[in-house]
């Protein structure tokens, strides 16, 4: 077997600011290393389709502060099957692809796990604002989208002080709370409902009536998206305190936009070793390459795929304390 040539990579899943910073590092490293790079359109879908072009430097010219994908992304349930499992390995093999970098979260992993079962070299970079992936610190787009809400969250402090209301505001994050406990510590958030942590909304009542009490106008409450339905904590916290609360729900806007420097840097470092793993991998080697990027301990480094899935998400229970001691 002769040493890898051709390496494709795709983007999958929900997009992620610094996902294009990603690609253009797999694009440009791979090339700087002597390989064919080729991009694939629509991630999982867009194989399956043989959406395919091989890119050149140009290819990746001034996409690295833009937000999104400019390979563009999609959901695809058709991976879930084994024929359509079999149609995106078919792809690559008659594109001569022998290796393929995924930029993505939790559900591309899987898929380029699925890959790798029939014998193709994968990497997988971790890239999703919710920053749930195991054995990693942290995801690409996870930095930008805690800066995003703490901006959209400042503003909205302003009006609920000149209205004198409670807000309660609800960022992403699925089944992680990372960006409720992040964005709602930087703002000084009176109470953060995340999924780790049970919360008795008594409590949160109790917080809000003493804070009127010695004399402040408002509040602002972080709602992570996993930890319960935001109307209905919204009619029991007006129902148990008569306090006018109103409810923000920032949505997608924490998805676009520009990737902030930590997370540009980031990506940059991470799909540069995507492509420095698979181009150190020995001729001939028995077992196809599967690897995860990964950020430990401010160092980027690869590890096996297999502890995404077998592993435990680490949540900073400490960080929740404090945010919870300074909102007394």
């Amino acid at each position: 077997m002769n040493e890898i040539q051709r390496v494709a990579v795709l983007t999958s899943g929900g997009d992620a600011p610094g996902m294009n910073a990603a690609i253009r590092a797999v694009v440009r490293k791979g090339i700087a290393l002597g390989l064919d790079v080729f991009g694939v359109e629509h991630g999982f879908l867009g194989l399956i389709k043989g959406k395919m072009r091989q890119m050149n430097l140009g290819s990746v010219a001034d996409i690295i502060h833009r937000g999104g994908t400019v390979l563009k992304t999609a959901r695809c349930k058709e991976m879930f099957e084994p024929q359509g499992v079999a149609q995106a390995v078919q792809t690559l093999g008659e594109s001569g692809i022998e290796a393929l970098v995924v930029i993505g979260g939790d559900g591309s992993y899987r898929g380029a796990q699925a890959i790798q079962t029939h014998g193709i070299h994968v990497v997988a970079v971790p890239a999703s604002i919710d920053n749930d992936i195991v054995g990693t610190e942290r995801t690409i787009g996870f930095d930008t989208a805690v800066n995003t809400a703490v901006a959209a969250i400042s503003k909205i402090r302003d009006t609920a002080s000149s209205h004198e209301r409670a807000f309660l505001i609800e960022v992403m994050g699925r089944n992680c709370g990372d960006i409720g406990l992040r964005a709602g510590l930087a703002i000084g958030a009176e109470s953060l409902l995340i999924p780790e942590v049970p919360y008795d909304l008594d409590d949160v009542a109790e917080k809000i009536i003493r804070g009127v009490n010695r004399g402040k106008n408002h509040s602002i409450i972080i709602v992570s998206e996993g930890a319960g339905d935001i109307w209905q904590i919204a009619d029991k916290l007006r129902s148990a305190t008569g306090f006018d609360s109103r409810v923000t729900v920032l949505g997608h806007i924490q998805r676009g936009g520009a990737p902030t420097a930590e997370d540009a840097v980031l990506a940059a470092a991470m799909g540069s070793r995507a492509v420095e793993a698979i181009k150190r991998l020995a001729p001939g080697a028995a077992e196809p390459l599967s690897l995860m990027v990964a950020l430990d301990c401010q160092v980027v480094v690869t590890r096996p795929l297999a502890e995404a899935f077998t592993g435990e998400r680490v949540f900073d229970r400490e960080l929740y304390d404090l945010a919870g001691d300074l909102s007394i």
